[in-house]
Order: C-alpha cells, then sequence, then structure tokens
C-alpha cells in the first residue's frame, strides 16, 4: 500500500470515528491499527537512515572577550 494511501484511509476513518460519538467499530479499529502500524514503521525507516530534517542549526553567537575590546 502506497503511503498517500494509508494516510488517506487513516483520514477517512477518523471522520468516520467523529461521526460515530467518538469510537470505532472492533473491524474499524482493527483496520485502523494495520495503517498505523505501517505508518510508523514507514517513519521509523525514515529515521533510522537520515532522511528526516532536523531543522536549522542555530550558531553560536561569539562574544567578544574583554582582551579583544
Amino acid at each position: 500500500m502506497r503511503p498517500a494511501e494509508v494516510i488517506k484511509e487513516m483520514k477517512e476513518l477518523r471522520e468516520s470515528w467523529r461521526k460515530q460519538s467518538f469510537h470505532y467499530t472492533n473491524e474499524q479499529q482493527k483496520r485502523y491499527d494495520e495503517l498505523l502500524k505501517l505508518r510508523r514503521e514507514r517513519v521509523n525507516y525514515f529515521i533510522k537512515n537520515g532522511l528526516v530534517s532536523k531543522g536549522g542549526l542555530r550558531k553560536k553567537e561569539v562574544q567578544p572577550t574583554p582582551e579583544e575590546s
């Protein structure tokens, strides 16, 4: 199953969850758990292979020492 399909189906299940007074049927719960497992495996793959952005690195500001000023 392609990653986009996993996310789309998870979204549809969450939508039905809201319409059903925030309860899944047993079948829906099993399917959601399967999709969640697939999603977590994919995310862990990206993390292990260094494919996740770490955000911008902040450079330390060099403060002049009293000798330099």
